[in-house]
């Protein structure tokens, strides 16, 4: 099920109750002290405090003493301070404790009944941050037993506090049906809530529920208003599905192919492969923008390193007719083979045709690297994973001569030597003496050195 992930040390929280003026004066100079950045400043009002016993200043001293400001960082030190703030039943500290065991973090080996404990103790409380963990933990069975209703439970009990990751997971339950039966109405009802308030995934969610018609008439127009509000904060299939609205013209939107290229590329700079796919197959058309083949390989080659089955197809076509790249049969291969292995039958067809053109070489080559391929996580601003020129052409260089051929220096440098002796393999095993340095050659020369078997099926 989708729910919010534990990333990084949970934030502190506001501190609002203290024992007495003197003491809350003195905690607030540590305060403008510490966001100053004057961290020592901040130690020397906050020591005195901690050790009489203000929960506040010992969540701050461990705080302190887990990130290493204005002291070397030190996690048993932060950690004895955060059990000083937790054994007087602060939340903070209790929530803080139940991450580090959970995790196995701030020195301490992970130990999931001690979190849960922990954990418990500040949700008892009120704790949001520590209900809400617990329901991720009972949904998804990660250190406890796997318990719908006991998700539900402490998600409702974060939700009515206003947390919207457990407003948007309550909603989630309710449309899947998870532990609880399946309730259109009140998986609306939470979404919205969350939605409201300004939660970009849950915009998205309840677009989705607009669009499919799930407990409400159909209605594009509402659903794109929701993901509106969630591609302006940055969500990539909220970006994307704006992106298709435009580009077929639905929604209550006439059709407007730029702005749909607007919407696609923010969410493909941003990593979303379908956005990445779309944006292939518009420069390809020429739709919105000018016609670009290596614009439309650039896109298609990031969807399908991601592993979008349709992109590496549309990649597999693009090697093979040699449109917006030297043509490829061994990459096209690979593509094709990569695609049909999730079910594209297209290109299963099509690769049969290909391999009909290929030396036997070529399709081993072509098999060899499928088996490799590992798709990526791709992240905002990343670009799909290519070896730079000169690792590549050193690489053949070095392969060339355990072949016995004479690329010259192992420089990286495509030069006259390498490019005849690159000649020389390619017609030795039979296909077309181009010159050119690729994945695929390499591939090529790596089968060759371990088989010494060359020459045409």
């Amino acid at each position: 099920m989708m729910v919010i992930g534990m990333k990084g040390s949970i934030l502190v929280a506001v501190l609002s109750i203290w024992g007495s003026v003197v003491l809350a004066a003195d905690y607030d100079t540590g305060m403008g002290a510490y966001e100053r950045g004057e961290y020592q400043t901040a130690l020397r009002e906050w020591r005195p405090l901690a050790e009489q016993g203000d929960v506040g200043a010992q969540v701050m001293l461990g705080f302190m003493y887990a990130e290493g400001q204005g002291v070397p960082q030190d996690y048993a030190e932060a950690m004895r301070w955060y059990h000083k703030a937790a054994e007087q039943g602060d939340t903070e500290a209790q929530t803080r404790l139940g991450a580090a065991y959970t995790a196995g973090i701030g020195g301490v080996p992970q130990d999931d009944p001690e979190g849960v404990k922990w954990f418990r103790k500040a949700a008892e409380q009120g704790g949001v941050g520590a209900q809400l963990v617990l329901g991720m933990m009972y949904s998804s069975g990660e250190g406890v037993p796997e318990d719908g209703a006991e998700a539900v439970r402490w998600y409702r009990r974060a939700a009515e506090q206003g947390d919207t990751g457990a407003q948007s997971n309550l909603g989630f339950i309710y449309r899947k049906g998870l532990g609880v039966p399946q309730n259109y109405a009140e998986a609306m009802r939470w979404y919205r809530k969350a939605a409201e308030q300004g939660d970009a995934n849950a915009q998205l969610l309840l677009g989705m529920m607009y669009s499919n018609g799930e407990g409400v008439p159909e209605d594009e127009a509402e659903a794109l208003g929701w993901y509106r509000k969630a591609a302006e904060q940055g969500d990539t299939e909220a970006q994307a599905r704006l992106g298709a609205a435009y580009t077929a013209g639905i929604g209550g939107v006439l059709q407007d192919h730029r702005e749909g290229v607007k919407w696609f590329r923010q969410a493909a700079e941003r990593g979303n492969a379908g956005a990445q796919r779309k944006l292939g197959l518009i420069y390809a058309r020429g739709r919105g923008v000018p016609q670009n083949d290596r614009e439309a390989v650039k896109w298609l080659r990031q969807a399908a390193e991601q592993g979008d089955a349709d992109a590496q197809f549309m990649l597999g076509l693009m090697y093979a007719g040699g449109r917006g790249v030297p043509q490829d049969y061994v990459l096209a291969y690979k593509w094709f083979y990569l695609a049909a292995a999730q079910g594209n039958e297209d290109a299963r067809e099509v690769r049969q045709t290909v391999s009909l053109s290929m030396t036997s070489l070529q399709i081993v080559a072509g098999q060899r690297l499928s088996r490799n391929f590992q798709p990526s996580q791709q992240s905002a601003g990343a670009s799909a994973s290519v070896p730079t020129p000169k690792q590549l052409v050193s690489d053949i260089q070095r392969l060339l001569v355990r072949l016995g051929y004479d690329p010259g220096p192992i420089d990286g440098v495509l030069g006259e030597k390498t490019t005849v002796a690159v000649r020389a393999f390619q017609a030795g095993v039979g296909i077309k003496p181009d010159g050119v340095v690729s994945e695929s050659l390499r591939a090529l020369l790596n089968i060759a050195k371990a088989t010494k078997g060359h020459g045409k099926k």
